[in-house]
């Protein structure tokens, strides 16, 4: 999440009420995760294993519970609450703005594109020309469809990402910020729910057909001209590569990559990358042929011990 101008560290500082180490003027462009993070954003960390990846990575400013050797050319924020003071910035650069009307006047709709009765358009959402967004579907603000896109109805796009810190008197949500972006010529079935980023984007690239029911995950990256059949959970940070077809009710873990032109069959739970242009299939999913050998050679356990037996 970019600001809408530069800010220097001793402003951000200020809004969070924290100390920092570094030059008061040092600047400070916005605020991202750390696997989107570039130069002058904010990244925060608040556990000492991760210290050294947040110390290390492209972000120039690190809001961290501990001071710390600052690295040349980066600046501190020091917390006692990173996760807290993350909040307060999302916060203070992307308010809530609650809704008068259905469709918002800031909302950008293109020409030829067609809003069926009960949809809710937010603050800042753009539509592309010639789309078709059929009943009660939702739009949460500063949301991006583009051209030729059709959205059957009860689907959600922006909806806030499903993460939250443990604390000892319950579960605090991290705040969204973030947008979903979809490009041209997307179909999106029915009922499906496709979760902003917390700070960066969820984006369908170009030419994908989503079935009904589908759970997209904050952050996740899906590509050109992909296949996702019905009740498949995409959960969040996940990669995945153009032309690629994930068949029904298969689930993935978070942070992993899925290659162009893989095919993931039915059922099947993806628990870490896979390679690109292979079918896999089964939990946890591999190669189809060989997870197939496998449960054959199972259902041959009982003539096996058998034979053992009359040896």
């Amino acid at each position: 999440m970019k600001f809408y101008r530069k800010h220097s560290l001793k402003e951000i500082a200020a809004i969070i009420e924290c100390d920092y180490v570094g030059n008061a003027d040092f600047p400070v462009l916005g605020m991202n995760e750390i696997h989107v993070v570039e130069s002058g954003d904010i990244v925060f960390v608040d556990h000492p294993k991760y210290y050294d990846k947040a110390l290390q990575s492209a972000a120039t400013i690190v809001l961290i519970n501990k001071e710390v050797e600052c690295p040349e050319g980066k600046a501190l924020l020091v917390s006692d609450d990173p996760f807290r003071d993350f909040n307060k910035l999302t916060r203070h650069f992307k308010p809530f703005l609650s809704a008068s009307t259905s469709i918002s006047e800031t909302a950008e709709i293109g020409e030829g594109t067609v809003i069926q009765p009960n949809c809710f358009i937010g603050h800042n959402v753009v539509i592309g020309k010639n789309c078709l967004i059929h009943a009660n579907v939702t739009l949460y603000d500063n949301t991006v469809i583009g051209d030729n896109v059709i959205i059957h109805s009860g689907s959600i796009l922006g909806a806030d990402a499903f993460y939250y810190k443990k604390r000892p008197e319950g579960f605090d949500q991290l705040l969204s910020g973030g947008r979903v972006v979809i490009e041209g010529n997307v179909g999106i079935g029915a009922l499906c729910t496709i979760d902003k980023g917390v700070t960066g984007d969820t984006t369908i690239g170009e030419g994908t057909k989503i079935d009904n029911q589908v759970h997209v995950g904050h952050d996740t990256v899906i590509g050109k001209k992909c296949l996702i059949a019905a009740q498949t959970g995409i959960a969040g940070c996940v990669v995945i590569e153009d032309e690629v077809t994930l068949w029904g009710q298969v689930g993935t873990t978070s942070g992993i990559t899925i290659g162009s032109k893989a095919v993931v069959l039915a059922q099947s739970g993806i628990s870490k990358s896979l390679d690109g242009g292979k079918v896999y299939f089964g939990y946890p999913a591999e190669e189809s042929r060989e997870k197939l050998k496998q449960l054959a050679n199972i259902k041959r356990i009982p003539e096996i011990i058998e034979i053992l037996k009359n040896k």
